[in-house]
């Protein structure tokens, strides 16, 4: 038995045309959803989740038995609060919990893809989830919202599908990704493919993954998503577990021993060539191109409440990029607002316990909802 055989998926019949020129259809798409769908479906909310999320957002994870990634912020009386709001999180095209990925079956040759599967974008990524919004006959959403990669793909659905939200929260992104950015994606590649067990992509037959890139890439990409004075304060130099150096190469500091608990935990939940194609999805992002250098023709068709949130200690998307899009929009007089959220958690403060940014989505969410009610939308 598979261990994705219980969870939801919708299989989408139509054809896809991905942005490499190839077309798939009859591919699954791998969701979950919280709360209940009202009367007039008036209360969707679809959630986008960043690089090594899935579609369990809240709620224990079914696969790996954790937590949801954002069990912060959604969940019953929570900043998205299932009581109220209906919440649909897909797999992105090209994870691995699930959906239409590397490690699922070509049918023309009965074995996994594996590194033949077709190059992605952030924007097939999206209009691969607009099945999802068809499959539950839902004309207009309340709300997209993600943070980081999940950010990315809010920007990309409204600009896809200009009127099919009222609401758009996009959270510590960007509109395209930085030089620094694609250089630290590509640093764990290249640890994925120097693995020998990465085999040239093709190591599922071996019964061996390359655990060891895998392992590096995640603890490279961690230390982006944390910040400076997080780190210091919280680990400093303290050694672990131990009085003294022991002049060797075994973890001596404790935020040494922290990385490689996060490396070793991360390669028994995803996949490394799903880990490549992702990465390379979002270095390929940039919406300011598609669009001659002007980001706000983007978004000039819509007519959706923008709702900006960037985080003061946040490096990997900081707030200047944040503040390009809402100079974006403000230059076509789009209805946007802003937030900066001080914290010093870095990149990761939208999945952590930060009240100031979780009582602001709250607040954004449920006067834009009240507002809608009053109008009878």
């Amino acid at each position: 038995m598979n261990k994705f055989d219980n969870i939801k998926k919708l299989i989408v019949k139509d054809q896809l045309k991905l942005d490499c020129g190839q077309t798939i259809s009859n591919f699954p798409i791998a969701y979950e959803t919280y709360g209940k769908l009202n009367s007039k479906k008036s209360n969707a909310i679809l959630v986008f989740h960043a690089l090594t999320g899935d579609q369990f957002a809240t709620g224990i994870n079914p696969i790996t038995k954790k937590d949801g990634w954002w069990k912060y912020a959604l969940g019953p009386g929570k900043a998205i609060d299932t009581e109220k709001y209906f919440v649909i999180c897909a797999n992105v095209l090209g994870g691995c919990m699930g959906s239409f990925g590397p490690s699922s079956v070509n049918p023309k040759t009965g074995k996994t893809y594996e590194i033949d599967f077709p190059v992605i974008t952030i924007n097939d990524m999206v209009n691969a989830q607009y099945f999802l919004i068809k499959h539950f006959e839902i004309e207009k959403l309340f709300c997209v919202t993600g943070g980081s990669m999940g950010g990315m793909q809010v920007l990309q659905f409204i600009a896809n599908y200009p009127n099919l939200s009222q609401t758009a929260v996009p959270i510590a992104c960007t509109s395209n990704h930085s030089a620094q950015n694609i250089a630290l994606n590509e640093l764990g590649r290249q640890a994925i493919m120097a693995d020998t067990k990465w085999k040239n992509g093709k190591y599922e037959d071996s019964n061996e993954s390359p655990n060891k890139g895998l392992s590096v890439a995640r603890m490279a990409a961690h230390i982006s998503y944390l910040s400076k004075d997080a780190l210091q304060e919280k680990f400093g130099r303290k050694l672990q577990e131990r009085d003294d150096l022991k002049f060797s190469f075994d973890a001596d500091f404790q935020i040494e021993s922290y990385l490689r608990h996060q490396g070793s935990v991360f390669v028994d939940r995803f996949d490394a060539n799903s880990y490549l194609y992702i990465t390379r999805a979002m270095d390929y992002f940039d919406l300011n191109k598609k669009y001659q250098g002007n980001l706000s023709k983007a978004f000039k068709d819509s007519k959706t409440k923008f709702f900006i949130i960037s985080f003061t200690s946040d490096w990997l998307y900081p707030s200047s990029e944040n503040k390009e899009i809402v100079i974006a929009l403000n230059s076509i007089g789009a209805d946007v607002g802003y937030v900066e959220i001080e914290s010093d958690k870095g990149h990761d403060s939208f999945l952590l316990n930060v009240p100031d940014f979780l009582e602001t989505l709250r607040g954004f969410l449920n006067t834009s909802y009240e507002r809608l009610n009053e109008k009878g939308i």
